[in-house]
C-alpha cells in the first residue's frame, strides 16, 4: 500500500474514532440531563380520573402548597383560584398532614360575600410522598334541614301548649263561675274556639306530614278548578262578610288538573283564606284561573298588608310568621302556606309570590294541566284591582293559613 493510501485510511479511521467519541459524549450528556431534571409532582392518572367525577370539592397540593389539581366544585365554592389555595384554615390542616402523615377531618365555616356562610367538612390525607389531598363536602343544606327540624319540634310544642293551656284556664274559670250562667256560657264558647283551633292545628300537622315527602300521587283523578275555586270562595264567605270583603272569582272556565281534589282544594282554600285574613275591611280579593302553556295558574290577589321583601323567601316555612301578633289574632296555625308549597310539589307544580308591603299580594299556584283537557269555556272579566300586581305569582305575607 503506497504512503498516500495509508495516510488516507489513517485519516478516515481518525475521523470515525473522533465521530464516535463525539456521539458518545452527546449521548452521555443527554442522559445526564434527563436524570438531573426534577421530578414533576404529577397526580397519578387513576386518581385524577376519580377526582374529576367527584361531587365533593377535591384539591391536590404539592410540597410548596401550590394547587396541582382541583375539581370544578372546588373552584365554584371559592377554595381555589388558579394554583392558589384561598382557605387559610384548609391550608393549616394540609400542612399538619404533610408534617406527620396523619389523616385529619374537621368542620369549617366558610364565609361568603353574599349570603349565609357555608358549613363544610374537610378530610385531608397524604397522597404519595409529595402530595396532599383535601376533600371538602358542603353540609350547609344538612345543617339547614336540622335547624328546620329542631324549630318544627319547638314550634309544634309551643303551638300545642297555647290552646291546651287556654282550655285548662277556661275550664277552671267555668268551675269558679258555676253559679253565673252568663259567665259559664262565655267561657264555654271560648273553650270551643280554642278546641277548634287545636283540632285544626293537629289536622294540618297530619296533612303536612303526608305531603312533605313530595311523593307522587297514588291515584290521581281529574280535578275541576271551577269546583275548587267555588269551594274556596264558599269556605271564606262568612269571614269575608264579617269584614265586608268582596271575594270574586274570574278567569277561564272548564280547566282541569290531574291530582287530588282534596289537596288542591286545601291549597286554594288556604290561599283565599289568607287573603281575607290579611286584607283590610271593605276591600276585594280576586281569584283568577287561566291556562298558560301546559299549566293551569290559579292566582289569589288581595289589597292587604303585603309582605316585606326580606321576608318573602321565608313565608313558606312551617310556623314562620312575619307579624306574629297579627297572625295569632286571625286564628291561623302558621302551616297553611307550607301545605300549599307541598301540594304544589306533590302535583309537579310550584307556587309563586308577588308582594309590595302596604299594597297587597298575589299568590299563584301553578299546576300541570290535565292531559286530556278540552277547554272552550268563556272568560269572565272584571275591572282591574288597584293596585294590580303585574308579576305572575303571588301574594306574600306571613299568610300561612287562616
Amino acid at each position: 500500500m503506497d504512503p498516500t493510501t495509508q495516510a488516507f485510511v489513517a485519516a478516515l479511521l481518525g475521523a470515525l474514532v473522533a465521530g464516535g467519541a463525539m456521539l458518545a459524549w452527546h449521548l452521555s450528556d443527554r442522559q445526564q440531563r434527563v436524570y438531573q431534571m426534577p421530578e414533576e409532582p404529577l397526580v397519578p392518572d387513576g386518581v385524577a380520573a376519580v377526582l374529576s367525577v367527584l361531587r365533593s370539592s377535591a384539591v391536590v397540593v404539592d410540597e410548596s402548597d401550590a394547587v396541582v389539581k382541583a375539581s370544578a366544585p372546588a373552584y365554584a365554592m371559592g377554595f381555589v383560584r388558579g394554583t392558589t389555595l384561598l382557605s387559610d384554615e384548609l391550608g393549616v390542616l394540609i400542612r399538619q398532614v404533610r408534617r406527620d402523615g396523619q389523616i385529619r377531618e374537621t368542620e369549617l365555616i366558610v364565609p361568603r360575600a353574599a349570603g349565609a356562610p357555608r358549613h363544610v367538612t374537610a378530610r385531608v390525607a397524604p397522597l404519595g410522598s409529595r402530595l396532599v389531598l383535601a376533600l371538602v363536602e358542603d353540609r350547609t343544606r344538612e345543617r339547614q334541614v336540622d335547624a328546620v327540624r329542631r324549630d318544627f319540634v319547638a314550634n309544634v310544642s309551643h303551638e300545642l301548649k297555647t290552646p291546651i293551656g287556654a282550655i285548662r284556664l277556661l275550664a277552671e274559670a267555668v268551675q269558679d263561675a258555676a253559679d253565673d250562667p252568663d259567665a259559664v256560657y262565655r267561657f264555654a264558647s271560648r273553650m270551643l274556639t280554642e278546641s277548634d283551633r287545636l283540632s285544626r292545628l293537629i289536622q294540618q300537622i297530619i296533612e303536612l306530614s303526608r305531603l312533605q315527602g313530595d311523593e307522587p300521587l297514588d291515584s290521581p283523578v281529574p280535578v275541576s278548578i271551577d269546583d275548587v275555586v267555588a269551594s274556596a270562595v264558599d269556605f271564606v264567605d262568612m269571614n269575608a262578610g264579617a269584614k265586608d270583603i268582596q271575594v270574586i272569582a274570574e278567569g277561564e272556565e272548564g280547566l282541569k288538573v290531574l291530582g287530588s281534589e282534596k289537596q288542591v282544594g286545601a291549597a286554594v282554600s288556604n290561599l283565599v283564606a289568607n287573603a281575607v285574613a290579611y286584607s283590610e275591611p271593605n276591600s276585594r280579593v280576586v281569584v283568577t284561573r287561566k291556562r298558560v302553556g301546559h299549566n293551569v295558574e290559579i292566582s289569589v290577589i288581595d289589597q292587604g298588608i303585603g309582605i316585606p321583601e326580606r321576608e318573602v323567601e321565608r313565608i313558606f316555612e312551617r310556623f314562620y310568621r312575619v307579624d306574629p301578633a297579627r297572625h295569632r289574632s286571625t286564628g291561623g296555625t302558621g302551616l297553611g302556606l307550607s301545605i300549599v308549597k307541598h301540594v304544589a310539589a306533590t302535583h309537579g307544580g310550584e307556587v309563586r309570590v308577588w308582594s309590595v308591603e302596604g299594597q297587597g299580594s298575589t299568590f299563584t299556584l301553578v299546576l300541570p294541566q290535565h292531559p286530556h283537557h278540552e277547554a272552550d269555556g268563556p272568560y269572565l272579566r272584571l275591572a282591574p284591582l288597584a293596585p294590580t300586581p303585574e308579576a305572575p305569582g303571588g301574594r306574600t305575607k306571613d299568610q300561612e293559613d287562616a
